[in-house]
């Protein structure tokens, strides 16, 4: 049984301006043209934003760092749940 954790939220909110800032917003356009998207954005209480990407093609994920980085390899643990659905 999946556990439902954004309670009424999207996985990926309308209004990105709200929620990246302008370098993750500048490295999110670059690498959509690579076929990269914006899979989800983690929302952990007191603390920045988690703005995860993926790239189907590749079955490779990966975080949008503050600095417009891709961390392919995030120090913290992210667990992913099955996300090919």
């Amino acid at each position: 049984m999946d556990i439902e954790h954004r309670r009424g939220k999207k996985p990926v909110p309308d209004n990105l301006n709200e929620v990246l800032n302008a370098m993750q917003l500048l490295a999110l356009q670059k690498i959509e043209r690579f076929g990269w998207k914006l899979k989800f954005v983690r929302r952990p209480l007191f603390q920045d934003v988690i703005p995860v990407i993926s790239c189907p093609n590749e079955n490779k994920f990966g975080v949008l760092e503050a600095d417009g980085e891709i961390n392919m390899n995030p120090n913290e643990s992210l667990r992913l749940r099955d996300l090919q659905k």
